[in-house]
């Protein structure tokens, strides 16, 4: 099986996932092989959710035949007929061999995204087209031919996408190239606290989804959705876009928050649209007094533990992947066996000391709910001044996070109450959905010297009741 230049390797069949061959570990996907044909896999764990791809990437996967020399390919040039814009998470190739082109699922979101149908209400949609690829090469030495025919797969797509939109497709509800439009423009920052000029949105996603509010690019369902990124001067130019009514939509590595613009954008064929200069303006209240992580919408600069040696899946053994082995949620009990995770501001290291999962605390065979401390000093407070606690979650499962300050009993001060389908822990997503919280902080909470902010994952009828934290700073009062 082959997903990318790092993830290849000779997989375990279908029999292998019977129960005479294999433990079903904590959920029917994943099993733990034990009596594998291939004794070279035996002690692997294999699940079909560690193969996963953000639809962005998800361009091209499959299968190499090695007594055939044989690849077979799914090759897809674009992704504007998928769900849940570019970083929704999905399935590739797993066990069987089966090699899927996914048009529509809840993975990694849950029932959140909008794929909800109603008697009387007309829809539909083009899915595709996508290429399904067979190439085959000399039988020479193994290693040679594979190679071989992973890097044709790959010049193939690189073909195919020059090739998008194609233009063979008769249907009414596929336009050809000729028949499609074009929105460009430039993207720029505007936030005091961190420079006094406007500031390039370099790398920013930029794209044209169904109308709707700020993020709701990430459970719309229904719609074409149009992505690129911007240059590093945040210029962007989204080419090949069906004639509709959008809105524009925009994430900028580095701050919070969701850009949309204030209009709608129509696009007609033939048409050309430069929008000019655009301000996104990140929600912010006063300057940063500090911040854990980094704002990208994932868990993925936290502390990633190495997997249970018990739990292995090689194909995920080099550092980009690590997140996607199994069992990970369990090493949050190992790692803190006595007391729940505590962070020093100044002298903890994000990277080393936050969890990339707030999950339940194992004891034995029940789970128990979890709270981790953020221990900070402030010089001197503004008691009457207003504090703002930034809060970005990347990911959230039937969770629920209850903030309390310099207080870790009663009430608290600010709860989400349940959120969350994505199931992104149990998945091996490194994200879900992405959700931002302003808290308000009033002055008269804090203290001069010595503060404790308690962060209490409510939720622990099973372990996968967890939250990924995004990044969180606190902000002190307007300047």
């Amino acid at each position: 099986m082959a997903l990318s230049d790092t993830q290849q390797r000779i997989m375990p069949r279908r029999e292998d996932r019977e129960h005479s061959h294999c433990q079903v570990l904590a959920y029917p996907e994943a099993v733990l092989l034990t009596n594998p044909i291939n004794p070279k896999l035996k002690g692997e764990v294999d699940d079909k959710y560690q193969y996963s791809i953000e639809s962005k990437d998800n361009k091209l996967h499959g299968w190499i035949a090695d007594h055939d020399a044989v690849g077979f390919w799914i090759i897809t040039p674009s992704d504007e007929f998928r769900t849940g814009g570019p970083h929704k998470q999905d399935l590739t190739s797993h066990v069987g061999p089966t090699a899927l082109s996914m048009f529509v699922s809840n993975h990694y979101t849950g029932k959140d995204i909008a794929e909800f149908y109603k008697e009387g209400v007309a829809w539909k949609k083009a899915f595709g087209p996508v290429l399904i690829y067979l190439n085959s090469a000399t039988f020479d030495h193994a290693h040679r031919y594979r190679k071989s025919l992973w890097k044709d797969a790959k010049k193939r797509l690189s073909k195919e996408i020059k090739s998008w939109p194609y233009s063979f497709a008769a249907s009414k509800d596929y336009p050809h190239a000729g028949h499609r439009g074009e929105v460009s423009g430039q993207l720029q920052v505007r936030d005091k606290y961190l420079h006094k000029q406007l500031m390039k949105a370099k790398s920013a996603f930029v794209g044209l989804a169904a109308p709707g509010r700020a993020g709701s690019w990430q459970t719309e369902g229904k719609g074409y959705q149009f992505w690129t990124q911007t240059d590093r001067a945040g210029h962007f130019s989204i080419k090949n876009v069906r004639r509709g009514k959008y809105n524009l939509y925009a994430w900028v590595h580095g701050f919070i928050g969701n850009y949309k613009l204030d209009r709608n954008v129509s696009v007609h064929p033939g048409h050309k649209k430069n929008l000019g200069t655009l301000i996104y303006d990140p929600p912010r209240s006063g300057p940063t007094l500090w911040e854990i992580g980094i704002p990208d919408r994932t868990a993925a600069e936290f502390f990633i533990p190495d997997p249970n040696p018990t739990f292995v899946n090689s194909i995920l053994n080099h550092e980009g992947e690590k997140f996607r082995q199994y069992g990970l949620w369990d090493r949050y009990s190992d790692t803190y066996p006595h007391h729940d995770l505590v962070f020093k501001v100044g002298a903890s290291n994000y990277s080393r000391d936050w969890f990339f999962a707030h999950v339940p605390r194992r004891t034995g065979n029940d789970t128990k709910a979890t709270t981790w401390k953020i221990k900070f000093k402030l010089q001197e407070v503004k008691k009457s001044g207003k504090y703002t606690l930034q809060m970005a979650l990347a990911a959230a499962n039937f969770a629920e996070v209850q903030v309390r300050i310099n207080t870790p009993d009663g009430s608290p001060h600010f709860t989400t109450n349940r959120i969350g389908y994505d199931n992104a822990v149990a998945r091996h997503g490194i994200h879900g959905l992405y959700r931002l919280y302003s808290i308000n902080v009033p002055g008269k909470g804090l203290r001069g010297g010595n503060n404790t902010i308690f962060l209490t994952q409510t939720r622990c009828k099973d372990e996968f009741m967890a939250v990924m934290y995004d990044y969180i700073r606190l902000e002190g009062p307007a300047v």
